[in-house]
């Protein structure tokens, strides 16, 4: 595993980039040639033994990382954890995984077959959480993974890489809020997820977020090359709670409509 944290991030960073290729834009469009604070990045896997939220969180409690909160996604039948780094200048990382026992026999069959072929000891590599598809797949189990759960037919067809990462608005210079930055994005073309709203949360929960819609990239299975949504870039401004400290934690009714940024039908 990484020893240092920066260097994870980095990794991170430039797989992300290959998958999101908008991402630069984005980058170029707020960060004026400057630096873009991190507030998060979130990483998706399954809730089984080998591959669950515990073994990727390793990556980051090895680091210093501490869990901090949980949520639960009833509708999408996902878990999550966030933790945080005792250097508040760290990302965010928000770790969720799929309750693979609570679909059908099918999507079930499908998820262990998969991740049977992962080798154990690839989990504890340096470069585990950005080292992509682990697995065989086609794009017909693909599509059928994607009627039953669209976490699930991405995490099959990405594997282990950052699903986003976010711009801290309030470390962005020339923006004070979220509208700005939704406006400043959409003039220059970029889609956002609509879903629940173009901002999710308010200042009454301490957190606003927003993000654009996945990029789509060509994915090659065994059979074919498809276009599929990869990954997204997110928003967040958060304030401050009654001690003055800017709140860190998330917003679940808020972070349910944030993973609807993969989604293929509304892309």
């Amino acid at each position: 595993m990484h020893t240092d944290i920066n260097a994870l991030f980095a990794a991170l960073w430039q797989d992300y980039i290959q998958m999101t290729p908008s991402a630069a834009k984005v980058h170029a469009l707020l960060g004026h040639g400057k630096p873009i604070i991190n507030d998060h990045i979130a990483l998706r896997t399954f809730n089984i033994a080998k591959v669950n939220l515990d073994v990727l969180a390793k990556h980051f409690t090895s680091l210093g990382y501490v869990p901090c909160g949980d949520y639960k996604f009833e509708q999408k039948k996902l878990i999550a954890k966030h933790f945080e780094h005792p250097d508040s200048t760290q990302p965010k990382v928000f770790i969720s995984e799929l309750l693979v026992e609570e679909f059908s026999p099918a999507l079930q069959k499908t998820i262990q077959g998969l991740i049977a072929q992962v080798d154990a000891a690839a989990t504890t590599a340096d470069n585990f959480i950005y080292s992509g598809r682990h697995w065989s797949l086609d794009a017909k189990t693909y599509q059928d993974l994607l009627t039953e759960s669209e976490y699930a037919a991405w995490v099959a067809a990405f594997g282990y890489r950052a699903n986003h990462f976010t711009v801290s608005i309030n470390h962005l210079d020339g923006f004070e809020t979220l509208e700005s930055v939704n406006d400043a994005l959409k003039q220059a073309g970029f889609v956002l997820n609509g879903s629940g709203g173009e901002i999710k949360g308010s200042p009454e929960v301490l957190l606003e977020q927003s993000s654009t819609m996945a990029d789509k990239i060509g994915v090659e299975f065994t059979d074919a090359t498809v276009e599929i949504p990869s990954c997204f870039y997110e928003f967040a401004l958060r304030y401050p709670m009654a001690n003055g400290e800017l709140y860190t934690g998330f917003v679940a009714a808020s972070a349910d409509k944030i993973f609807e940024s993969t989604n293929v039908n509304k892309a």
